[in-house]
């Protein structure tokens, strides 16, 4: 795609949902840094999120996470961020946190433990019901650090089992999305690994079963992209949790570490047909040491620069070079569009839909991170497990 008008048009149906989570205070497994301003309660964490989204235009859903984002009433969440002009996004569930999970949830060997987190996950769908969210996303912890420790094949069994009672619970227009991760809390044997795990899962539950690529969640050199071209032709692609990672799961911001890899990822998304409402571009971040609400901003706009770039690869020309198999005319069509700068694009953009060229510069010019940083005093800060 070439054409600047149609660039543009396809920029305007982008949407990205940010984290809760990303909005309270958050690190590395050594330390977590307190900030001045950070909210205390899922209110304040949206009102956050508002001000991504006006700056920015393309954040309109915010993800939950339960229990940190519990609250007495989640009609009246969802009203207060709908009064914010957010809808409520992805409902994730937590089965990592508690003593009891120590061998792990829903593929315990302990049959009350597994109950109470298929109890956990049953509830999340409970909460979708109430905040109108579509999504339900799954990440387990679960796996084992020595041989011999458990039965992986019975583990897989018990995992099959807990996804297929979560899955009969779903509703009209509600999906499951199963996120994979190829180590870590586990390091023998993580009980889904990859995305081959996941996928196998997913396709034997149904249609409403889809995958979750993380970013973040791969062996060093994966072809990330690949993975990607290849649930999309099978049609199991759900969502992305976009951040970047230099050595693991580093949950850094989206772009960051590899701005080509995000590239080359959204280059497959658009020509594979998955540039929809279909597939949920969620951001996962942990912002340790960078102020949270620029750090989003930036991701987005990382999001944004890269898809952009995406959209001007010349199809055609590519398809004819790849017909010929000229390597070096098809890799130059693709350099040639990521190497294009498309900010001057996004700035008009932006422009014409009445928004701040600079999203950055906007945000630090309205004055919220001073005025949060002066009421947001007293009370408990959120953060991983508040």
């Amino acid at each position: 795609m070439t054409d600047l008008a149609a660039v543009k048009a396809a920029l305007r149906t982008q949407a990205v949902e940010t984290p809760s989570w990303a909005y309270g205070n958050s690190g590395t497994r050594f330390k977590v840094f307190a900030q001045e301003g950070v909210p205390r309660t899922p209110q304040e964490k949206l009102e956050d999120a508002a001000k991504v989204h006006e700056f920015t235009g393309v954040a309109p859903t915010v993800a939950l996470h339960i229990p940190w984002d519990r609250v007495d009433d989640f009609g009246a969440l969802a009203k207060f961020a709908d009064d914010h002009g957010l809808k409520l996004g992805a409902i994730n569930s937590n089965t990592f946190q508690d003593d009891d999970y120590r061998l792990g949830s829903v593929c315990h060997p302990d049959a009350a433990v597994r109950r109470k987190a298929l109890d956990h996950l049953l509830e999340c769908v409970d909460i979708m019901d109430a905040t109108g969210s579509a999504d339900l996303k799954l990440w387990f912890a679960d796996g084992t650090n020595y041989p011999g420790q458990d039965d992986l094949s019975a583990r897989q069994d018990r995992l099959a089992e807990a996804l297929a009672a979560v899955y009969a619970r779903l509703g009209d227009g509600q999906r499951m999305l199963l996120e994979y991760k190829f180590f870590e809390p586990a390091f023998y044997a993580t009980d889904v690994p990859d995305w081959g795990t996941a996928y196998a899962h997913c396709l034997k539950l149904g249609p409403k079963a889809q995958v979750v690529v993380d970013t973040g969640h791969h062996a060093p050199g994966t072809n990330i992209e690949f993975i990607v071209a290849t649930l999309l032709r099978e049609g199991k692609l759900g969502a992305f949790d976009f951040n970047s990672r230099f050595y693991a799961d580093d949950d850094l911001m989206v772009g960051a570490a590899d701005p080509f890899q995000l590239f080359r990822i959204m280059y497959e998304v658009i020509r594979g047909g998955g540039f929809t409402a279909d597939v949920a571009f969620m951001l996962d971040q942990c912002h340790n040491i960078e102020a949270k609400i620029p750090a989003i901003i930036r991701s987005v706009m990382n999001v944004q620069e890269a898809t952009a770039k995406a959209l001007l690869v010349d199809r055609d020309a590519l398809a004819a070079a790849q017909r010929a198999g000229d390597v070096l005319e098809a890799n130059a069509v693709v350099m040639d569009a990521y190497n294009t700068d498309v900010r001057p694009l996004l700035r008009e953009l932006r422009e014409e839909q009445g928004l701040a060229p600079d999203p950055i510069a906007a945000y630090r010019s309205s004055g919220w991170q001073e005025r949060i940083v002066a009421e947001r005093v007293g009370g408990r800060q959120a953060g991983w497990g508040a």
